[in-house]
C-alpha cells in the first residue's frame, strides 16, 4: 500500500472548509504557493481533482465531498491523542471551544464561563454562536463543541444530558397595565406579545395552553431569541413569555417585572449535546462540567420569580 504524508489531511480539511487556496493557507499558516503544492499532492494521492474552478470559485468534486467527514473525524481523533489525559495538564491546553446556545446564555453566563476558563485553561478560548435551527450537522462535523437548547428530536450520533427543565414565565416593563391587577388567562391573551422564533414544525406551548382554554393571543412581533424578546418588552408595551432562567437573569438590568403565568404551560428540558468523539477528552469534559456548575450557580440565577401583588388604580 502506498503511504502518504498525513499532513496532507490537514491541508485537505482546510481546503474543503474554505474552498480557497489562499484562505486555506492562512488557516494552517502556510504560504499560498505551499498550499497550491499541497493541493497538487492531494490530487495525486487521491487520484481526483478534489477542487475544480467554477467561475471565480473552487468547488469540491463528489470524491472531495465524500472525504470531508472522514477527514474531519480523523483529525479530531488525532487531536484527542495530543490532549492532556489529566486535570494537571489543562493549563497547557490550547483550544478554541465553540458553544452554540440561546442568545441569553452568553449574556448571563458568558463572563462566568470565561473566568473559569482563565483559571483552569488559561491558553484556551471560548466562542458563543447563536442558536440555529438550520445547521444540525455542526456537532458531527466538529464545527461546534457543545450545543445547548431545547431539542425535541435527537441526532443518534450525539450524546446529551438534561441541564434543566424550565417553566415559562412572563415579563413586562415596570408599570405595564397587565401588572396593575391579578393576571388571568384572558388578560394575558388580550395583551400584545413578542414571540420567539420556533424550530420548524414545533408548536408554541403557550399558544397550546391558551387554545385549551379557548383563548388566542396576538403575537405582534417575533424575534430570534428569548433575550431579544426581553429587550423588546423592556422598550415597549409588549409582553414576553420566555424560559424562567433567562428571565430571572436579565430582568433586573432591563427593569422588567417577572410573573408566573396564570395557566399550566408544558415545559421542555434544556439539554447539552456533544459528539461522542469527545467523551474521553479531558478538556472537553472539563468544559461540560464547568457549564453545568455555572448554570447551577445561585448567584447567577437572579431573584425568585413571583406573581406581582394586586395593585389599585
Amino acid at each position: 500500500m502506498k503511504s502518504y504524508d498525513l499532513n496532507l489531511l490537514v491541508a485537505l480539511d482546510a481546503l474543503l472548509s474554505t474552498g480557497s487556496v489562499t484562505a486555506a493557507a492562512e488557516r494552517v499558516h502556510l504560504s499560498t504557493p505551499a498550499m497550491s503544492h499541497a493541493l497538487a499532492r492531494i490530487r495525486e494521492t487521491f487520484g481526483d481533482d478534489i477542487l475544480v474552478r467554477a467561475g471565480r470559485k473552487l468547488v469540491p468534486t463528489p470524491r472531495a465531498l465524500a472525504l470531508a467527514e472522514p477527514v474531519r473525524a480523523l483529525l479530531a481523533q488525532a487531536q484527542a491523542l495530543r490532549s492532556p489525559a489529566d486535570r494537571q495538564d489543562l493549563a497547557q491546553v490550547r483550544r478554541h471551544f465553540v458553544v452554540r446556545a440561546p442568545e441569553g446564555m452568553a449574556v448571563v453566563y458568558g463572563a462566568a464561563l470565561s473566568d473559569a476558563l482563565a483559571r483552569e485553561m488559561p491558553l484556551a478560548s471560548l466562542q458563543f454562536l447563536a442558536e440555529s435551527h438550520n445547521d444540525p450537522a455542526a456537532l458531527r462535523e466538529g464545527r461546534v463543541d457543545l450545543d445547548v437548547g431545547v431539542f425535541r428530536s435527537r441526532d443518534p450520533e450525539t450524546e446529551w444530558v438534561e441541564l434543566s427543565r424550565q417553566q415559562m414565565v412572563g415579563a413586562a416593563r415596570a408599570g405595564h397595565a397587565l401588572l396593575a391587577r391579578a393576571i388571568t388567562p384572558a388578560r394575558l391573551a388580550a395583551a400584545r406579545h413578542v414571540g420567539v422564533t420556533l424550530r420548524p414544525g414545533e408548536p408554541s406551548p403557550l399558544d397550546a395552553a391558551l387554545a385549551a382554554a379557548g383563548l388566542e393571543r396576538l403575537v405582534a412581533l417575533v424575534v430570534p431569541s428569548a433575550f431579544a424578546a426581553l429587550i423588546a418588552a423592556s422598550r415597549s408595551d409588549l409582553v414576553a413569555c420566555v424560559p424562567e432562567r433567562v428571565a430571572r437573569g436579565m430582568a433586573p438590568s432591563l427593569k422588567l417585572e417577572v410573573f408566573a403565568l396564570p395557566l399550566l404551560v408544558q415545559s421542555d428540558p434544556t439539554r447539552m449535546a456533544w459528539h461522542p468523539r469527545y467523551n474521553a477528552d479531558a478538556a472537553h469534559r472539563w468544559l461540560r462540567d464547568c457549564l453545568v456548575r455555572v448554570l447551577d450557580d445561585a448567584a447567577l440565577k437572579g431573584p425568585v420569580v413571583s406573581v406581582p401583588p394586586r395593585r389599585r388604580g
